[in-house]
């Protein structure tokens, strides 16, 4: 099937024209004037924006590339099930992946480096928020939301592999060769991986999928946006993005900061050991798909720029 390039169909005037009429309808549902001209500060492969001058300040609105269209339901939900969390949106558009939210203010990045107290209060909020979201399944996949539980991977990890080896170069191939060879090498300790986080104590639960400062703003207290690489996986996956950014920062000592969420879940440090070992083979699975699906709709300028990222994802299980 081909499809139609994401960025290509945000930056038509028909797109803007349409786009912009429902901006004008949501707001004005909301007695919320727009007061200046509508800007796109950027296009991406997987989504865009649109600023909106008003008598409320800035709105925002967000457009996503049809793999991860279900952002602004999944952010309607989780405003509902977990207030305070996320911003609870003006309005949304399910079918085309359209949100309008108020603006929440600068970034924890926009304000400082993140100090151990943000990092462990982020991860707190963050596993108070994978808990009681557990009960949610059904209705946080109903929106959309990826599937990536422990259950799902290998065969996620299967039909990954299958579709990068019977693709050709320049037509879809993202992952070479003789890297598909030294994965499937693995498989049989990623089958193990997905056991060991299948039968712990811990569950499967909503996992934000890009968890860093210039994701997280200020509120009463620490809430969450940008939640379209989002999926249901198992909790712990939530940890890999925030400890990609602390050792990598080297600012804040790793082992203070993660102590905040397995406190949270109450963890036994041997359990950790264990699922965080597990979780390793399986994150890099899940994050590439996400990355896959989100390439899906991009330009062939765009595939070259961040096709890298599958094949970057899936190798870190050779490190594992």
């Amino acid at each position: 099937m081909v499809h139609e390039p994401f960025s290509t169909r945000v930056a038509t005037p028909q797109w803007r024209t349409e786009a912009e009429g429902w901006i004008r309808a949501a707001l004005a549902d909301h007695a919320i004037a727009v007061t200046g001209t509508i800007e796109q500060p950027r296009i991406r492969p997987w989504s865009t924006q649109l600023t909106v001058p008003t008598d409320r300040g800035v709105v925002w609105f967000k457009a996503a590339c049809p793999s991860m269209a279900f952002e602004p339901a999944l952010q309607q939900a989780l405003a509902r099930l977990v207030p305070g969390s996320v911003q609870h949106p003006l309005a949304v558009e399910r079918d085309r992946g359209w949100m309008l939210t108020l603006d929440h203010g600068p970034t924890l990045a926009d304000q400082r480096t993140a100090t151990l107290e943000d990092w462990r209060l982020a991860l707190a909020e963050a596993a108070r928020v994978q808990r009681a979201l557990v009960p949610h399944r059904a209705e946080l996949l109903a929106t959309g939301l990826p599937d990536a539980g422990p259950e799902t991977v290998v065969g996620r990890f299967d039909r990954l592999l299958q579709l990068h080896e019977h693709a050709t170069a320049g037509h879809g191939a993202l992952v070479a060769p003789e890297r598909i060879v030294e994965l499937r090498g693995r498989r049989s300790e990623l089958v193990d991986a997905c056991a060991e986080l299948a039968e712990s104590s811990v569950p499967s639960t909503w996992q934000h999928g890009d968890l860093h400062p210039g994701n997280l703003h200020e509120d009463e207290r620490i809430a969450f946006f940008d939640l379209g690489d989002g999926m249901w996986a198992h909790a712990i996956e939530i940890l890999s993005v925030p400890y990609g950014v602390v050792t990598g920062e080297g600012s804040v000592p790793w082992p203070e900061v993660v102590t905040a969420w397995t406190e949270a879940w109450e963890i036994e440090p041997a359990e950790f050991d264990r699922l965080w070992r597990a979780s390793a083979l399986t994150h890099a699975v899940n994050r590439a798909v996400t990355w896959h699906r989100a390439l899906v709709t991009a330009t062939g300028a765009e595939i070259d720029e961040w096709g890298d990222a599958v094949e970057h994802h899936l190798a870190s299980m050779l490190d594992a």
